[in-house]
């Protein structure tokens, strides 16, 4: 599954109705680290299809949700589960450690 941009019209559905976890990705257009981050995103959502959903949110077009989170560095990544955080990092990270990052929650 493609990675979904996740927006305050969709979050609830989506992130805390979600019955799998789900890797949030917060990123914006013109962070380097975060365009770096979007392929290890994207290969995540194609190789854990099934297993977990995978959001992107775009902190310059959804700030109130980057604030809910405490979101003050990016690309910031978080796992998510029943509705709850349960992981978060910051920076940029290879696929083997956003790996490492959900194994413990799919």
């Amino acid at each position: 599954m493609a990675e979904i941009n996740i927006t305050l019209d969709n979050f609830e559905n989506e992130v805390e109705k979600c019955e799998m976890p789900v890797l949030l990705d917060f990123w914006a257009e013109w962070c380097g680290p975060c365009r770096m981050l979007s392929p290890v995103v994207a290969e995540i959502a194609k190789k854990y299809d099934g297993k977990i959903k995978v959001g992107k949110v775009n902190v310059d077009e959804v700030p109130e949700l980057a604030d809910s989170f405490g979101v003050s560095s990016i690309p910031m990544l978080m796992v998510m589960k029943e509705g709850k955080c349960m992981t978060t990092g910051v920076g940029y990270r290879d696929q083997p450690q956003v790996e490492k990052m959900i194994e413990d929650y799919i």
